[in-house]
C-alpha cells in the first residue's frame, strides 16, 4: 500500500530524484555509463525492483519536497514509456512532488517515436534530453550511433508536435575525423532546431571502451584543434541567445537544467538504479552496476561515505568555478588573498574575470579548469 503523503510544504527543503534506466539498443563506441544492451527481457523485472526500492526510500525525505525528476541512461525511452509512466505514478505517490517539477527523460532518436512522446507528455514529462551528437552520419557511424541526423531532426519535430517546449540537444566534438568545418556545420544544423538547451561535450576516450582500444588506428583532433572547438562554440552559442551556464551547457534564458545545478551547487539528491549516485542526509552513496544484484533487492554499494567539512568544502570551490556564477570568495570564511592572488594572475591572461569578490573562470579559463582549480585550492589551504 502506497505510504500517504501531505501537500508539498513551499518551505520545505527541496530534493532532486534520479533513476537510471540501464537498457539500451546498442551500447555507443565512447560510452562508459552502465549500459546493459540485449536484456529486454528483464524490463518488468527491473521495474519492480525500483517500485520497491522507491517506496522504501520514501519515508527518510518525508520532510523533503522533490522539485527535479531525471531519468538517464541507458536510454529510458528504449525502457518504454508506459514503464517510466508507471514509475512517475510511483514517485508521485510515494514523494512530495512540487507542482511545477522538472521531470526530464533523455532519448534517443530511435526511440522517440509519437506514441512514446505523447504517452511521456501524459505523464507529466516536461523537458526531453537527446542524444544527437553529430549532424554528420559518417561521424555517427563511427562512434557507434545507431540513428541517423535525419531521424533525430524528426524526432525532434515529433517532440514539439508532442507538445514539448523544452528540448536540451546533445554535441560531441573530438569526434574521429571530425575537423573544425564538420564540427560547425553540427552546430549550425541544431542551431536551425531551435532547442531550448543545448549540452555540448569534448569527447574522453574511456577505458575499456571500443573507441579507447581502436584509439590508435583513428583520427583523432588534438588538443589545440578541441580548443578551437570548443572557443568558436561559446561564442557562436552566445551570439544566437545561449547563455553558457556551466562548462559544457547552455540554454535559453530560464532554460538551465533545474536538475544538472543540483549537482553543481551541491544540493541534495537521491538515485536509484545500479549505478545511481546519491547525496543525502550528508551522506554520499552508490549502488554496483550490477542488474541481477539490484533487482534481486541486494543493496550492493559501490560507494558510501559521510565527506568531512573540508572535503565539501574544496568540492564547493571546484564546483562553483566550473559555473558561469562563479565563486564568491567571502563565503569561506577564510583567508583569501592568496586565492585572490592566484585568480588575478588568471585574470591577467584571460582566464578569470572578477569583481566585488566573486570570481568567473572565463571560456579559455574553463579550458585549463583543473589547473586553475588545483591553484586556488592551494592558495585556499581548506
Amino acid at each position: 500500500m502506497a505510504l500517504f503523503r501531505r501537500k508539498a510544504d513551499p518551505d520545505a527543503p527541496r530534493l532532486g530524484i534520479y533513476i537510471h534506466i540501464p537498457f539500451c539498443v546498442r551500447k555507443c563506441d565512447y560510452c562508459d555509463f552502465y549500459s546493459v544492451p540485449g536484456r529486454d527481457g528483464r524490463m518488468d523485472e527491473y521495474l519492480h525492483a525500483l517500485e520497491v526500492h522507491i517506496a522504501e526510500s520514501a519515508p527518510q525525505a518525508e520532510l523533503y519536497t522533490v522539485n527535479t525528476i531525471y531519468f538517464g541512461g541507458g536510454t529510458p525511452t528504449f525502457f518504454g514509456a508506459e514503464r517510466l509512466a508507471r514509475l512517475l505514478q510511483i514517485v508521485r505517490k510515494q514523494f512530495n512532488v512540487s507542482k511545477d517539477c522538472e521531470i526530464t527523460v533523455e532519448c534517443n532518436p530511435d526511440s522517440a517515436d509519437q506514441d512514446t512522446l505523447l504517452t511521456l507528455k501524459k505523464a507529466g514529462v516536461n523537458r526531453l534530453s537527446m542524444g544527437v551528437q553529430s549532424a554528420q552520419d559518417k561521424e555517427l557511424e563511427e562512434i557507434g550511433r545507431v540513428h541517423s541526423f535525419a531521424q533525430a531532426t524528426q524526432a525532434f519535430q515529433r517532440a514539439r508536435d508532442a507538445g514539448f517546449d523544452n528540448i536540451s540537444l546533445d554535441l560531441i566534438y573530438g569526434l574521429p575525423d571530425q575537423t573544425m568545418e564538420s564540427w560547425k556545420e553540427s552546430v549550425e544544423a541544431l542551431l536551425k532546431l531551435n532547442p531550448e538547451h543545448l549540452s555540448c561535450y569534448g569527447l574522453k576516450l574511456e577505458q575499456g571502451t571500443p573507441l579507447y582500444e581502436r584509439r590508435e588506428q583513428e583520427q583523432m583532433a588534438d588538443d589545440d584543434t578541441q580548443a578551437d572547438m570548443y572557443l568558436w562554440m561559446v561564442e557562436r552559442l552566445k551570439n544566437a541567445g545561449y547563455g553558457q551556464y556551466e562548462i559544457s551547457n547552455f540554454a535559453r534564458p530560464g532554460r538551465a537544467s533545474r536538475h544538472n545545478l543540483k549537482y553543481w551547487t551541491m544540493q541534495e539528491y537521491l538515485g536509484f538504479g545500479p549505478g545511481a549516485h546519491s547525496d543525502f542526509g550528508g551522506r554520499r552513496f552508490a549502488y554496483a552496476r550490477d542488474l541481477s544484484a539490484y533487482i534481486r533487492g541486494e543493496e550492493h554499494l559501490s560507494e558510501s561515505a559521510c565527506p568531512a567539512p573540508r572535503e565539501r568544502e574544496e568540492e564547493r570551490v571546484m564546483l562553483a568555478l566550473r559555473t558561469a556564477q562563479g565563486l564568491d570568495l567571502s563565503t569561506l570564511g577564510e583567508d583569501t588573498r592568496e586565492a585572490e592572488a592566484v585568480l588575478e594572475e588568471c585574470a591577467r591572461h584571460g582566464l578569470a574575470q572578477g569583481g566585488n569578490g566573486r570570481w568567473r573562470l572565463t571560456p579559455q579559463g574553463f579550458l585549463v579548469s583543473n589547473a586553475v582549480i588545483v591553484r586556488v585550492l592551494e592558495a585556499l589551504s581548506l
